[in-house]
């Protein structure tokens, strides 16, 4: 007996298609990879799979499903609470098969457990998470449902390699203990680890795989000649009342060169890396580009300033104002930061969306992959033309070909317009592409 059933689906907005005529069907602990570029429609199709579209999109065909279906969507932010705790949001979830208080607070801890997060966490709000963190929150909240099939849209993004096996041992417990699995992915190491059927999204329809397919990785760039530092660090630390997130930090960065920065989930990065962009307010320490001291707040920094440090953020979607065109949201930065006239900006800001693969057509965020709003986000950054650019987790939610046709782009631009790179990231493939390595370990740089 199948617990989900998809037959003739497509999905169109009024100018694209983007799924067509799509069908499948999952059995009680069957496990299903779904493959393909950004932008191919896997997240519309995992969004179908629970009788959801977003808006602007028209489904037809049918989808019937026997039980519960569980979605972890591709952004966490989508499912986390903003103003509640994330344990007492569990227990209320865990109330829609347990009655009881202390069977609600029993099954909420489990959730909590077996999506690998320490107990502690549940005091905690979202924003006191790391991405990672966030990710394995939404998870659980997906978990204390019981579903009987669960929908995971790029499941791994944000995770460090050690959380990804145990993401990744967790799901296939999961499949074995019945639930069905339809993973939606760009991870080919999770693809091959749940011992499932794969297919791929391809030309709007989908397509059985024979197995998981290898990918070539394009040629590496060359290395940067050295030059002096751009970005001088010394003595930033960031504390939450008295717990310090990153402390004593001393760093430089050179023009044109492209440094990764590495470490578990919590351990300080994403703090580390909204610091040098004034969104998190040091409490002490200095931060200087091209000699010039920094103030700690970016509302306290000049256009110049604003300019000089530019951060992508791991959550590509909430960075975006969802009722404007992301082709105008792109190129605001070119507008407001180096003076350029709209049309101009627009102009600058399609040729660099065409080199990254994405035309975002005046579509709003609604209507664009996970995928292409992180290479809209990074475009948006590059229109700066920044002397430093920090990318947290930029590539999470692309496949292989467009992941390393962006580190081809950036990469290039950086060394053709001296920019100072910092890539936050779990992602080895972005390993090739940088010539230097930091990891943080207890909010300190190792």
């Amino acid at each position: 007996m199948s617990v989900l059933e998809i037959t003739g689906l497509s999905a169109r907005t009024e100018e694209t298609v983007l799924l067509d005529d799509v069908s499948l069907t999952l059995e009680p602990g069957r496990v299903l990879v779904v493959l393909g570029a950004s932008g191919a429609g896997k997240t519309t199709l995992g969004l179908a799979a629970t009788g959801r579209a977003r808006p602007g999109i028209t489904l037809s065909g049918s989808v019937r499903t026997a039980g519960a279906v569980g979605h972890l969507p591709q952004q966490p932010s989508a499912v986390l609470d903003p103003v509640r705790r994330c344990g007492p949001v569990l227990a209320e979830l865990a109330g829609l098969h347990h009655r009881g208080r202390a069977a609600r607070l029993a099954a909420a801890r489990t959730a909590l457990a077996e999506a690998g997060l320490e107990p502690e966490l549940w005091r905690r709000f979202p924003h006191q998470l790391s991405g990672g963190q966030q990710q394995r929150m939404a998870l659980a909240t997906t978990l204390v449902t019981r579903p009987r099939v669960l929908v995971l849209d790029e499941p791994t993004s944000g995770l460090d390699e050690a959380n990804k096996a145990v993401l990744t041992a967790r799901l296939a417990e999961l499949s074995r203990a019945g639930t069905a699995l339809l993973v939606l992915t760009h991870d080919l190491t999770l693809a091959r680890a749940l011992d499932g059927d794969v297919a791929e999204l391809r030309d709007h329809r989908l397509l059985p795989c024979e197995g998981v397919p290898e990918h070539a990785r394009l040629d590496e760039p060359a290395p940067p000649s050295p030059t002096s530092p751009v970005l001088v660090v010394r003595g930033l630390t960031v504390r939450a009342g008295r717990t310090p997130l990153i402390e004593d930090v001393d760093l430089e960065l050179a023009a044109g060169s492209r440094t990764m920065l590495t470490g578990v989930s919590g351990a300080g990065k994403t703090t580390l890396g909204r610091a040098l962009a004034g969104l998190t307010p040091p409490t002490a320490g200095t931060i200087e580009v091209d000699g010039v001291r920094l103030p700690r707040l970016a509302r306290r920094r000049d256009r110049a300033q604003l300019r000089a440090v530019q951060y992508v953020h791991q959550d590509s979607r909430a960075s975006f104002d969802e009722f404007r065109g992301v082709l105008d949201q792109v190129a605001d930065t070119a507008r407001f930061l180096r003076g350029l006239g709209r049309e101009e900006a627009r102009l600058e800001a399609t040729e660099i969306l065409d080199a990254l693969g994405v035309d975002p057509a005046d579509r709003r965020p609604g209507l664009l992959s996970g995928g292409q709003l992180q290479r809209c986000a990074v475009a948006r950054a590059l229109l700066a033309r920044p002397r430093v650019l920090v990318c947290d987790e930029p590539t999470s939610a692309l496949d292989a070909a467009n992941r390393d046709r962006l580190w081809d782009f950036v990469t290039a631009t950086a060394l053709r317009h001296g920019i100072a790179l910092l890539v936050i990231s779990h992602d080895t493939a972005a390993a090739p592409f940088v010539d230097g390595t930091f990891t943080m370990a207890g909010g300190r740089l190792a």
